[in-house]
């Protein structure tokens, strides 16, 4: 597939009009010495020079997945990028109901307690990524790169604005416009006369590698979420693609232009693995040796 590059408009920051800030500004963890550098912007009136692309494999999930399933082949595939076994991946699915809680969660950010959320017939899962607590479930789309940072990105920082780009755009395929908050990563939209958050960012970094990513609401049930403070912020309100546009959308159509917009701001020519391929080659001898914290 040629991707055709073009220079990207600019993207603006809005300011929350309530609420409490996240308590980092970017949902990262840092881990063996990465170091944040400057911001990524054009420079003067012509873009950076673009390089050939790099090669990467796309794997799209068709159903939606357990969480634990994409966490052990996560772990797997970014400890063969770390040993240089393999190259870059990008994982697109769809999770089965669960709460992801991260790094910066505390008690405030669930108060309705673990017995309430194991109610709605979600699990629940404790992570290792930036961010506080949010909600994955059928219809909204996951993605989870795996990559070698310093190929595409001077910094954790460049890499969160990437990915922010990647949903932005995305959205304004759907005539949806998408938008930054400071000191809040993620996307919102304005919805309902407020800001409202359409997409979620949460990611770590272990020895130049990338894990965790990003989460984009397409057309699901926002209900779980109202049983949390997602993302730590205080009256947080979440909406969906669907819920903007008033319509319904199908999540394989959106996964395939999230791939897309991915590998045009990346920079990146993608290579498609089936799923079953993958699975065979990772999570068969590795799906009950390797789990994420959990109750």
């Amino acid at each position: 597939m040629h991707i055709r590059h073009r220079r990207l408009p600019e993207l603006h920051y809005h300011d929350l009009d309530s609420g409490s800030p996240a308590t980092e500004s970017y949902p990262v963890s840092y881990v063996d010495g990465t170091q944040l550098s400057h911001d990524f912007s054009w420079q003067g009136s012509r873009p950076f020079p673009i390089p050939d692309p790099q090669s990467g494999t796309l794997v799209r999930f068709l159903q939606p997945i357990p969480y634990t399933e994409a966490w052990t082949l996560q772990k797997q595939l970014q400890e063969d990028r770390i040993a240089e076994r393999q190259g870059d991946v990008l994982l697109l699915l769809e999770h089965l109901p669960v709460y992801t809680l991260g790094r910066t969660t505390q008690p405030a950010h669930w108060k309705c307690g673990e017995e309430t959320l194991r109610h709605t017939g979600a699990s629940l899962q404790f992570v290792d990524r930036g961010g506080s607590i949010t909600y994955h479930g059928p219809g909204q789309i996951v993605g989870y790169p795996i990559l070698k940072l310093s190929q595409y990105c001077s910094g954790p920082k460049e890499y969160v604005r990437k990915l922010e780009e990647v949903l932005i755009h995305t959205l304004l395929r759907w005539g949806i416009e998408g938008y930054r908050m400071k000191k809040n990563p993620g996307v919102w939209v304005r919805w309902d006369h407020t800001d409202a958050k359409i997409a979620a960012i949460g990611v770590r970094i272990d020895h130049g590698v990338t894990i965790h990513g990003f989460a984009l609401n397409v057309d699901m049930d926002l209900t779980p979420f109202s049983h949390i403070m997602p993302c730590g912020l205080v009256q947080c309100h979440i909406t969906a693609m669907a819920e903007v546009r008033q319509s319904s959308l199908s999540p394989t159509v959106v996964a395939q232009q999230v791939a897309e917009e991915f590998a045009r701001i990346f920079n990146i020519q993608w290579t498609s693995l089936s799923p079953d391929i993958m699975r065979q080659g990772y999570c068969d001898h590795h799906l009950t040796s390797t789990s994420p914290p959990h109750t």
